[in-house]
Parts: C-alpha cells; structure tokens; sequence
C-alpha cells in the first residue's frame, strides 16, 4: 500500500512540474506566473480542487507518442473566491507552448459544463501557442467544442477570460465570446493573424505589441476591457471583479458589508456643475461620490472615454453605473460609445445587476464619419438595450440631455423607474442657440432679436421642469442628496417583477 501512495506522489509531482523546471524558469525569466501558481493566486489559499491532472493526449503522429505530459497542457478545476465558488482553466506554456488538442479542449468542455449545472462563473487564464498543429482538424474540432460551450454558458453565468501569453487565430474566439476579457501589458496579446501574415499578405510592417497587444485591444479595438502591469495585479483585479458579481443568472449579486453612512450628503456635488453651460466637469467625481467607499470598479476605461461604464455598490450591493463624460466630447454619444455601453448594460440585464445611469449627453456626435460608419444602428444598440432591460433602472440627469440622446438614456419612456434630475438639467430637443436659429430664422439678421429669443427658450426650456411637469423625471432633487435619494430608490425596488413577450431571442441590431 505504501509503495501505491509513494507512486501516486511521484506521479502528481510530474504532473506538478508541466513541462520541466527549464521551462519554468523561463517563463519566470519573462516575468510571467506559471499556470499553477496564477491559480494560487486567483483563488483562496487552499481551496483549488484539480480534476484530470493526468489526462494525456493520444496523438502518434509526427513523434508525438514520446512527447506526453500529465494534464496536457491546461490545469483544470474548482475553488473560491472570497468563500464563492468559482470554476478555472489555466493554460500552460511549459508544455507544448499550451497549444490545444482535443484532449486540452475536451478537459476545459468538462469544466464548462460543470458550472452551467451548478451555476459558478468560469475563469479562462489562456497563454497558448494556439492549436496543436500535429493534431490537425481534431485541434480544430476542439476549439469548435470550446466555443459551443462559451456560448451555451453565456448570460447563465459569468465567462471572465485572462490573456497572459499569446493568444492567436481561432484561440481569440473564445475569449471574445465571454464577458470580461483582461490583458497583462507588455507579455499578452491577440489576434487572429500574426505580423508575419500580416505583411505576407497585405505588406504592412508591424509589431506584435502594435497589432494585438493590451494598449491596442483596451484603447482601440476595445477587445480587451482592461490592462494591468502583471500577472499578480490582473489576477487581484479579477478577484475584485468576481466578488460584485452574482455566481450565476437565477442569484442576486453579493452583498458585502460597508462602512460608509447610507444617509451620507455629499454637499461639494452642489457646485460640481460649472456655471459656464458648455465648461467641462469629470463625471468620476460624482461616480465615486455616489458609491460606498469611494469604491469604482471601471470597465474599458481607456476606451470611448465620453462614456463610463464599471460597478459600485451602494449599501453593500452591486450596482452597474453608465454615464457620459463631459471631459471628452463633450459627452456626445458616438458609435464607440453607444457600442461599449450596450454591451454593459446587456451583461448588467442578464445577471440582475440594477443600472445607475448618469445623464450629461449634448446628443449624437455629427459627421460624415459617424454617419458612415453606422452611428444609427450602433446608437440604435444602446436604445435596444436600454429598453429591454428589465433591471432596476435609476437615472440622474445631471446637466444636458438633449435630442434623441435624452430618450436613449434610460428615460422613462424605456421603462426607466426612477428618474432624477438636477436643478441645472437641461432636456430638451437641442440646446437653446440652434433652437433659436431654427424657430426664428427671419430674425437671423438681427443679433439682438436672437439674443432675446435665445433668452427666451432658456428660460422656459434650459431645466428640468417641464419634463416634470409631464412626468417624465419623477423628482427634481438637491445634488447633496444624491447619494441617499438613489440607493433607497434601488432599496424600494429590490423585488421588482417585469417580464419582456415571449421569443426565442430578440434581433438587436448588430
């Protein structure tokens, strides 16, 4: 019996040593954690829960029957996030580069369903050299397997995926179907065909830093939803991150203890909004004045900067906070931002996360490059979503919502609850001087005339009162009161029932 347990040791730290110390050292020498220990790390000490530590691949082609490792490549299993279960997979580039083969896929499949039955997110940690090639179509068939899961698993629980190494060709589809995907910067990136391709094909010379590396995905393409210096602080961040979320569809999201005063007034937001209408102001003051501790958790923030999107919690719950930022275009809506907004509030929607919507939208931004490039439709995603939304809904309008851009953003036409407004709200159809032009345009001639007209509009338009007088904004508040007045608006509506007609999806416009 002894000399049994002494062998099932030996073979566990085989299996523990991936591809040898001399990988492992240079992983490390790269500054990158191996998949093991980012799993350490990732989850509480002492509650990781290994399966299939020593599934080997079947492959004999190529020389490929001497080339076997226990596990294959990817570490797969369970454990908690601060007393949460969650599910993982961890890649690793010891052996074989990571790449995957049917073997690989099939132990992440395994996983996959494992947290669909029992309702725990999944956690995808992916440095790989993409598909085994030596497998051919049965690598492929691996990563088709994978991807099926992504899907079936999406809006039932949280799919959060982290690139710490390569990730290339058909390995970027997995990621891009999950929720949340986080890059390390300078050691992780993504694409579909690498720089060689690249200029074999279309003669372009670049980096693979420059075509798929963090700063491209999380400023540009918006691929990626955030960047962190190293392994440790993105495996940190994804801990924050999973501890406001709800384990899966059918649950509510945590609720954490705070220190923070429920009835705190926060009377520097009383002069937040300069006096100068068009004079910019940063909307993260107010997000951070409005949540516990200060605390914000920011998603895509390098990316369509005229939006915020992320979590706080108020009273010790989750809350998801969308809103325009007026230190960059002024706040304008435009393709990117309607884009990135659509998708937040869809995730927020499918895992009964309420949404805080925070309005200073001067409208759609004008030009043949919006128009072009589909500004319609793409603004039309962010109505779509917005108006789907079954979620507690609480709008505060700060400042301008002018146009369409005003109906778009979580008013009380799409089902908005509770919407707030400032004394210095403007709503209107656009701001009072094109008005003007336009009302009075056989007075264009005369600059006075047009002055007082322009006079005229702002005083019966430029605020929040006629709105109110309609109904549609329930409560012009006191901008101190902020704070106190939207958490017990979420508080009245913590049982909430509203359901959409039956289908079997809707057509969002893509």
């Amino acid at each position: 019996m002894q000399n049994i347990l002494e062998q099932l040791e030996a073979r566990r730290d085989s299996a523990r040593l991936g591809g040898g110390q001399r990988r492992i050292d240079v992983q490390h020498s790269k500054g990158k954690l191996t998949a093991r220990e980012r799993i350490e790390v990732l989850l509480d000490e002492g509650s990781f829960e290994e399966f299939d530590m020593f599934v080997a691949h079947r492959c004999v082609d190529f020389g490929m029957e001497k080339q076997k490792y226990p596990g294959d490549g990817v570490v797969t299993g369970w454990g908690t996030i601060n007393g949460r279960m969650v599910y993982v997979y961890s890649q690793d580039f010891t052996v074989l580069g990571g790449s995957l083969s049917e073997t690989h896929a099939a132990k992440i499949c395994k996983i996959m369903d494992m947290a669909i039955r029992n309702g725990a997110p999944v956690i995808g940690i992916n440095d790989s050299g993409g598909a085994r090639i030596q497998e051919g179509v049965a690598a492929l068939g691996g990563y088709a397997d994978v991807f099926q899961k992504n899907i079936m698993a999406s809006g039932v629980v949280p799919q959060i995926s982290l690139i710490m190494g390569p990730c290339a060709g058909g390995a970027v589809y997995s990621p891009a179907m999950t929720d949340f995907i986080f890059m390390v910067k300078d050691s992780s990136y993504m694409f579909v065909t690498g720089p060689d391709v690249v200029k074999t094909v279309t003669n372009e010379i670049v980096t693979a830093e420059e075509l798929g590396g963090a700063r491209t995905h999380t400023s540009k393409s918006s691929v990626a939803d955030g960047a962190y210096e190293n392994d440790m602080e993105a495996l940190f961040e994804v801990r924050r991150l999973v501890d406001m979320l709800p384990l899966n569809n059918r649950e509510k999201p945590p609720v954490r203890p705070y220190f923070d005063s429920h009835s705190r007034v926060e009377s520097s937001l009383d002069t937040l909004i300069p006096d100068n209408t068009n004079a910019p102001y940063d909307m993260h003051e107010l997000v951070r004045k409005l949540a516990d501790e200060g605390d914000f958790f920011e998603i895509q923030k390098d990316f369509a900067k005229n939006i915020l999107t992320g979590f706080i919690r108020l009273e010790g719950s989750t809350v998801g906070v969308v809103a325009n930022q007026p230190m960059v275009l002024a706040g304008c809506l435009d393709i990117d931002a309607s884009r990135k907004a659509a998708r937040f509030v869809r995730f927020c929607d499918a895992f009964e996360i309420p949404i805080l919507t925070l309005v200073d939208v001067p409208g759609f931004l004008p030009g043949t490059t919006q128009e072009y490039g589909g500004v319609i439709k793409h603004g039309a995603k962010l109505l779509f979503a917005y108006g789907e939304a079954t979620v507690p809904k609480v709008t505060v309008i700060t400042r301008k919502a002018y146009g369409g851009a005003y109906d778009v953003m979580a008013s009380k036409h799409l089902r908005g609850d509770f919407n707030y407004a400032w004394p210095t709200a403007e709503i209107a159809v656009m701001g009072a001087k094109g008005a003007t032009e336009i009302i009075h345009r056989s007075d264009l001639g005369d600059a006075d005339k047009i002055a007082a007209h322009t006079k005229d509009y702002e005083d019966r338009f430029a605020n929040p009162f006629v709105a109110a007088e309609r109904g549609f904004i329930d409560e012009v508040i006191m901008p101190r009161n902020t704070r106190v007045r939207v958490a017990r608006a979420f508080a009245s509506l913590r049982n909430k029932q509203l359901t959409n007609p039956w289908k079997k999806h809707d057509n969002i416009p893509l």
